[in-house]
């Protein structure tokens, strides 16, 4: 006998309202935390790829990742993503990571 075990998240949850504005504020919203949630995946898709570059000791990839790396960072701080200082936290340590290859 197996038991599953069934969890909502908060996000996944029908809407509540009966509110018409509101049932289409939640779709908005729903929306909205994908392309979010994308774009700050693609970000830390391209810190590992950098991370991969100069694990590996390749000065070229890493200095081609490092540039579409600190993009995605900037990119994401601009939406709001991250927080400016936490972006301006990642740059840092990848510029570190960058100057141990040179």
């Amino acid at each position: 006998a197996t038991t599953e075990i069934y969890t909502l998240s908060l996000h996944d949850a029908l809407p509540i309202s009966n509110i018409k504005s509101q049932i289409k504020r939640d779709a908005k919203n729903k929306a909205q935390q994908a392309k979010n949630k994308a774009e700050k995946s693609a970000m830390k898709t391209a810190l590992k790829k950098f991370d991969a570059a100069v694990a590996a000791g390749d000065k070229d990839a890493a200095a081609t990742t490092y540039k579409v790396a600190v993009s995605a960072v900037d990119r994401a701080a601009g939406k709001n993503l991250i927080h400016k200082n936490n972006a301006a936290h990642k740059k840092s340590a990848l510029d570190k990571k960058l100057n141990t290859l040179a």
